[in-house]
C-alpha cells in the first residue's frame, strides 16, 4: 500500500482506536463504580467482554452489575463489528481506488508526446510546473505524497501518485517519449539516482535538476544532468543584484514572469532547425522586428557561444537558437515562420 493511500486508512484506523478506547473506559469505570472493582480487573473485565473471546466474571457481580453488563456487551459486540467492517471496508476502498486511479491516469499518460515530466512536486517542482502550464507545455507531475498530487490537479495539471525512481513508473509515465525532465526530488540523491534511470531509460532526454549540496552538481552533470540549480545559491544571487542592479533585476522578473502577470511580452527562444525557410539569411533581412514586433536579443550559434545583441548583417545559421523578446502571439508566429508554416 503505497503512502496516498495510507491516509484515508490511516483516518479509519485512528477513529477506531478512539472509539474502542472510549468504550473501554467506560466499561472499566462502570464495573469499578458499580461493583467496586479495582481499576486493573475492571479493565481486564471491560476487554474481556468487549472482544468477547469468553470469560469468567473477576468478581461476583451485583444485579445493578449484571445489568450494566448486558448493556455493555450490546455496545461492544456493536463497536466490535463496526470496527472489523470499517478496517475491511477501507481497505477494499483502497483496493479500488488504486486500480481505478491507475487505469483513469494510464489513459490520459498515453497520449502525451515530447511532454516533461516534473518529478516531485515541494516548492521548486510546483514553480517549475507553474511554468510550463503557463507556457501551454504538455506535463506530468509525479510524485509520492497524495496530499502533493491533489494539490496539483486541483490546479489543473496532470499528476499521478507515483515514486519517480522506479523504471517501471517512469516508463508508465512516458519517458521513452519525454522530451524533458525536471528533476526536483527532496535529496540530492534521489535526484542523482533519478537521472540516471531516466537518462538510462531515454539517452536523448533533456534533465535540468536542481541540488543542495556545492559538491552535488558535478555529480549531477556526470549523470546526465543538462542544467543544475541550487535554489540558495539563486536566491543569495536575486538579493545581491535586488541591491546592486534593482532595475536589471525588475526587468528580468517582469519579462520572465509577465505571463503570471497578465502581460503580453515575454522571451523565447526559436531553434533554425534544417531545412528553415529563415536559415542563411540576416536579421536585416528577415525584418521579424518591423513585421512582427520581436526584438532579437541573441543568438546562439550551434558552436555553442553566445552572439549577444547581433547587429542587422548577423547572419541566422541551421543549428542555431535566436532568443527574442516580443508578445506571445508574435512569438508564435516567429516559430511558424522558423519552421515554414506560415
Amino acid at each position: 500500500m503505497n503512502e496516498g493511500s495510507r491516509h484515508p486508512f490511516a483516518r479509519r484506523l485512528k477513529v477506531i482506536a478512539i472509539l474502542v478506547t472510549v468504550v473501554i473506559a467506560i466499561g472499566t469505570a462502570g464495573y469499578a463504580l458499580i461493583d467496586g472493582y479495582p481499576v486493573l480487573d475492571a479493565a481486564y473485565m471491560a476487554v474481556a467482554t468487549m472482544a468477547a473471546v469468553g470469560y469468567f466474571e473477576v468478581h461476583p457481580l451485583s444485579a445493578a452489575g449484571r445489568l450494566f453488563n448486558i448493556l455493555f456487551i450490546l455496545i461492544g459486540a456493536g463497536v466490535m463489528v463496526y470496527s472489523m467492517s470499517a478496517i475491511t471496508q477501507t481497505a477494499l476502498e483502497t483496493e479500488f481506488n488504486e486500480l481505478f486511479g491507475r487505469r483513469r491516469a494510464k489513459k490520459m499518460i498515453d497520449p502525451l508526446k515530447d511532454h516533461f515530466l516534473v518529478c516531485g512536486f515541494g516548492r521548486v517542482g510546483h514553480a517549475a510546473a507553474v511554468e510550463l502550464q503557463r507556457s501551454q507545455i504538455p506535463f506530468l507531475v509525479m510524485d509520492r505524497s497524495r496530499e502533493r498530487v491533489d494539490r496539483a490537479m486541483r490546479a489543473g495539471m496532470l499528476a499521478v501518485l507515483a515514486d519517480s525512481t522506479s523504471d517501471d513508473m517512469l516508463r508508465e509515465a512516458g519517458i521513452e517519449r519525454a522530451r524533458g525532465l525536471i528533476a526536483a526530488l527532496s535529496t540530492d540523491a534521489d535526484n542523482l539516482f533519478l537521472i540516471l534511470s531516466a537518462k538510462a531509460l531515454n539517452p536523448k532526454l533533456k534533465v535540468a535538476s536542481r541540488v543542495a549540496e556545492e559538491g552535488s552538481e558535478l555529480k549531477m552533470r556526470r549523470a546526465g544532468a543538462d542544467a543544475v540549480f541550487m535554489p540558495y545559491s539563486m536566491t543569495g544571487y536575486r538579493l545581491a543584484q535586488s541591491i546592486l542592479r534593482p532595475h536589471v533585476l525588475e526587468f528580468l522578473d517582469v519579462t520572465g514572469s509577465a505571463g503570471a502577470l497578465g502581460m503580453n511580452v515575454g522571451m523565447v527562444q526559436v531553434d533554425i532547425a534544417p531545412g528553415s525557410p529563415m536559415a542563411g539569411k540576416s536579421l536585416r533581412d528577415l525584418q521579424v522586428r518591423r513585421d512582427l514586433g520581436v526584438i532579437v536579443l541573441a543568438v546562439r550559434r550551434a558552436a555553442g557561444d553566445m552572439q549577444l545583441n547581433p547587429p542587422g548583417e548577423a547572419e541566422v545559421r541551421e543549428g542555431d537558437t535566436m532568443i527574442a523578446m516580443g508578445g506571445f502571439d508574435a512569438a508564435r508566429k516567429l516559430e511558424q515562420l522558423v519552421a515554414g508554416e506560415a
